[in-house]
């Protein structure tokens, strides 16, 4: 069957499909700033509101945690409505975006219609992906915690609702109802609850009677005269692993302020405008050119890794006794964690004394993380539409050119491929070390949740000297293309 064919089939599905989902609709006329922000407050405000939710029907906590590594890339909390979070939404996005990078979706995105086609299909994968995701999500992993097979449906319709609450949510706010999107703020605000909660939780330890929050452990600290127990949290008692401490506040401080200095790095390239006569400006590469989606990629991928095999040792090796597999992974039959094996090297210690008793596998997991970052980053910019040919078409496409320089892709493709090839690897070498440095050290919100804040609040400001522009001066902001 030719491409020709198969855009027909997909065009005509989409177009089948599309009217019998609910939409939200666009707002008839432009909405002011400050609506925006009301309406975006609303939707962060339902959200959080869900992820306190407990579900119905589950009597015990589930035996593993599959989602463990990707929680905060999903912004979901365990056995409540948001137990997936925004998992379902990402996954089916990013499988659109590869569709469309590499070509295999005919679509011009200068087309309105077009555009509008691919909003619909990403509405209609979504809502696919979200009732097979929640069905093996559900019979796995809460199967034997929930006591009838009423209980486990019931479950499983949860997280199905919640899941579709969360596409509106974040549709409601792309619409032009709110300011950015939702899976931005969503991601935002779970980080920004863990950095509060590790900062300011005043509940005591599991097993204990010290307050887990680092401001109310250091008051209650000082009073006793303790105060120094506050720089690792590791004083007699046991303590309990990855509490929140002063060395861990400092390494987050440091790699906020080491992240926003590299957000500002890039390179400058001149262009004119071919519309306007006298109009320039410049086009920005920016080192981290492919942004934090290789982090996610690489997450999501190892997060799939140790589930998966997490669960080939529930079957095949549960007393690690298998020499075979035990140079796979080993694992704590009560506290479900990697003991052995490679799977042990791959994932993070997660605390400044699990480094120290055991160096290797933190070289070795930063050089890991960092290895594959970097060739997700590459691969991204092929199949996402970021490399230097799709980017010499877009700046065509735009009516500017680069002085000095031939109108012609292929002449603008020869400047940008000195630049886009090289901050690639650099920018994906740059985050993976970052990210995983980060995870040693057990930073508040950990690291790859720090490198998606970061990201997304340069978003979010460059988005709000946009909507500055488009109110205080409206004619720049028509000569620009938007109304």
């Amino acid at each position: 069957m030719s491409s020709v064919q198969n855009d027909g089939i997909f065009r005509t599905i989409v177009k089948t499909i599309s009217p019998v989902i609910p939409q939200v609709e666009k707002p008839k006329k432009k909405i002011t700033l400050t609506n925006k922000l009301i309406w975006t407050g609303i939707a962060m405000l339902i959200y959080l509101v869900m992820g306190q939710v407990p579900l119905f029907g589950v009597n015990v906590d589930p035996a593993a945690d599959p989602l463990a590594f990707a929680r905060v890339i999903f912004a979901a909390q365990q056995r409540t409505l948001l137990e997936l979070g925004i998992g379902p939404i990402v996954t089916a996005g990013l499988l659109m975006q590869l569709l469309k990078g590499s070509d295999i979706l005919k679509l011009n995105f200068k087309d309105p219609n077009d555009r509008s086609l691919f909003t619909s299909a990403t509405k209609i994968v979504t809502i696919i992906v979200i009732v097979a995701e929640t069905l093996l999500y559900g019979v796995s992993v809460y199967g034997g915690a929930t006591p009838s097979g009423y209980h486990l449906a019931v479950l499983i319709a949860q997280l199905m609702a919640a899941s579709i609450v969360v596409m509106y949510l974040d549709e409601l706010v792309q619409k032009g109802w709110g300011l950015g999107s939702g899976i931005s703020i969503f991601i935002m605000a779970g980080v920004a609850q863990g950095i509060m909660w590790s900062m300011f939780n005043p509940l005591p330890v599991p097993g204990g009677t010290e307050p887990s929050g680092l401001i109310p452990f250091m008051i209650t600290s000082g009073m006793e005269g303790n105060i120094g127990d506050a720089v690792l949290r590791s004083s007699p008692p046991a303590p309990v692993p990855n509490m929140p401490s002063l060395f861990g506040f400092g390494m987050t401080a440091g790699i906020l302020l080491l992240l926003v200095y590299v957000q500002g790095i890039h390179v400058d390239i001149p262009i004119v405008s071919t519309r306007y006569r006298g109009f320039t400006a410049t086009y920005p590469i920016k080192l981290l050119y492919t942004s934090n989606i290789p982090v996610i990629l690489a997450s999501a991928l190892l997060a799939n890794a140790l589930f998966i095999g997490q669960m080939l040792w529930v079957n095949y090796n549960p007393n690690n006794d298998n020499p075979a597999f035990n140079y796979i992974a080993q694992y704590d039959a009560q506290s479900q964690k990697p003991t052995g094996g490679l799977f042990y090297y791959i994932t993070a210690p997660r605390s400044f004394e699990a480094v120290v008793a055991d160096p290797v596998r933190a070289v070795v997991y930063v050089l890991f993380l960092t290895t594959i970052v970097t060739i997700f980053g590459r691969l991204w910019v092929e199949l996402g539409g970021l490399s230097a040919k799709a980017a010499a078409k877009n700046l065509l496409d735009a009516d500017v050119q680069v002085p000095g320089f031939r109108r012609s892709e292929s002449s603008v493709e020869s400047l940008l491929n000195r630049y886009i090839p090289s901050v690639t690897i650099i920018g994906g070498v740059i985050i993976g070390l970052l990210a995983s440095v980060s995870d040693l050290f057990n930073v508040f919100g950990t690291g790859i949740g720090l490198l998606l804040m970061v990201d997304i609040l340069v978003n979010y400001y460059n988005l709000l000297v946009r909507e500055q522009v488009d109110v205080h001066m409206p004619k720049l902001a028509s000569l620009l293309g938007r109304t």
